[in-house]
């Protein structure tokens, strides 16, 4: 038999021409060759057809562990801002909290910005809260950077976490620094005198 020619009918024994038009194509070797044309010449050629590559789910809340979503311009920028601001923050915690060790020396300095000359004399309670709020300092920069890194990892937007971590520890931190300066009635009468009336 030639290539130009099937088999027979199954009642008369007469041979039909090769279909040139796609009457044996299933129906989805049909919508192939119209959505894409690269498969006709595919087919024409006498090599199957690529499938069609999937479009890329977007990452589910509900990731594994180790998932990491592809990055596109908007996620680069986040990172780049994420970091710089846990960096900032990093260098702004440790200059922080060498200067709260040394409570005493911290009070006259910020009195010193506001104008105002004056001695830090109690100083068992400063250096106890300072300890305390150099602390607030470290464990609010952790914390802040191990919930940043789990969102990273997840592909979701974290920039904001810093921001937020920063302004909770210095909240905290704040309590324990006013604390110490209530604790001094000389150095806190002080400066209260020094603000207009």
């Amino acid at each position: 038999m030639s290539d130009d020619s099937r088999s027979s009918d199954e009642g008369g024994g007469v041979e039909r021409p090769r279909p040139q038009y796609g009457e044996y194509a299933t129906a989805e070797e049909q919508r192939a060759r119209i959505q894409r044309p690269e498969v006709t010449e595919a087919l024409d050629a006498g090599v199957a057809p690529q499938p069609q590559p999937q479009p890329q789910a977007a990452p589910v809340a509900d990731a594994p562990a180790g998932f990491v979503a592809p990055a596109t311009r908007g996620a680069r920028v986040d990172r780049i801002v994420t970091f710089g601001l846990l960096f900032y923050g990093l260098f702004s915690v440790v200059t922080t909290i060498v200067q709260l060790l040394n409570f005493p020396e911290y009070a006259e300095r910020g009195a010193q910005m506001l104008g105002v000359t004056a001695t830090f004399t109690n100083l068992s309670a400063g250096y106890v809260w300072g300890a305390a709020a150099a602390l607030v300092y470290g464990v609010g920069w952790l914390l802040t950077a191990v919930f940043t890194w789990r969102r990273l990892r997840r592909g979701r937007v974290a920039f904001w976490i810093p921001l937020v971590g920063f302004v909770a520890t210095a909240l905290i931190a704040g309590i324990c620094v006013t604390m110490a300066l209530v604790g001094d009635a000389t150095f806190m009468s002080a400066i209260l005198d020094s603000v207009p009336n």
